[in-house]
């Protein structure tokens, strides 16, 4: 079941990625998260390498400074999820989020955590092509919280998906500016439980974060969706999508 989280991390699951059995024991044993980490300033690169160096559930499997030997990397070492600058030579333009679209037809397993400086919706909704299951958007700022970009690396190796709550909060303030903007026929806690959606969280996520009841937190979403005439989705990545896609196009 996929771990889905984001914002605070409020309500956050944070299981280990793999458990198997080995010979010597029947019983399922702790196999870290394998990671490559790509940022081309070395100071952060390196702050990055021990930070998450840290942790007993993540494992470094390669560091690099490029697109190029990003990809290199990801072929070479097959990690379970690749942390990204936004920005990397040879373009400093993108390249975090040419490397998720590359990786999701080479490599549709491994997971994606883009970290970026820029809460730019255009950078969410290019990251969630072809789907956002195993892809993260996470501002840098979120680094200096290790629990919150280790419970994001753990969300996209279960499957899931998180985006920073800056760019959802940016998107929902853009759109409802409009009068005529169906948002601003949400009630106040309809237009909470929206954020919390678009944000990547479950129900249970949600009914925690917003002191509610799962029943409750359900048949809010139910009224959000018919108020914007959205499709009902039940899989929580296609839910997200289909909320964040809603709020880009309106912007």
């Amino acid at each position: 079941m996929p771990t889905v989280l984001a914002g605070e991390f409020e309500g956050v699951l944070a299981h280990p990625a793999h458990l198997e059995r080995t010979a010597q024991s029947p019983y399922p044993q702790l196999v870290p998260i394998r990671l490559v980490l790509a940022e081309d300033q070395y100071l952060v690169r390196e702050g990055l390498r021990q930070l998450l160096g840290t942790c007993d559930d993540l494992e470094i499997a390669s560091v690099c400074s490029d697109l190029d030997s990003l990809l290199a990397a990801v072929e070479a070492e097959r990690p379970d999820v690749v942390v990204t600058d936004i920005r990397m030579p040879p373009g400093n333009t993108d390249e975090g989020i040419q490397a998720a679209t590359r990786l999701r037809e080479a490599y549709p397993e491994v997971g994606v955590v883009v970290l970026s400086q820029y809460a730019v919706p255009t950078y969410v909704l290019a990251l969630m092509d072809g789907g956002c299951e195993r892809r993260a958007y996470l501002l840098k700022e979120r680094v200096n919280d290790l629990d919150q970009l280790v419970a994001a690396i753990h969300a996209v190796a279960d499957g899931g998906s998180v985006f920073d709550p800056k760019v959802v909060e940016a998107l929902v303030a853009e759109n409802a500016r409009s009068e005529e903007s169906p948002l601003n026929e949400l009630t106040p806690r309809e237009r909470d439980v929206l954020r919390e959606m678009a944000e990547g969280k479950n129900n249970a996520a949600i009914a925690d974060a917003l002191v509610l009841t799962e029943r409750s937190v359900e048949k809010v979403i139910h009224s959000i969706f018919l108020k914007l005439g959205l499709r009902w989705e039940t899989t929580i990545h296609k839910r997200v999508k289909a909320v964040v896609l809603y709020l880009a196009e309106s912007n």
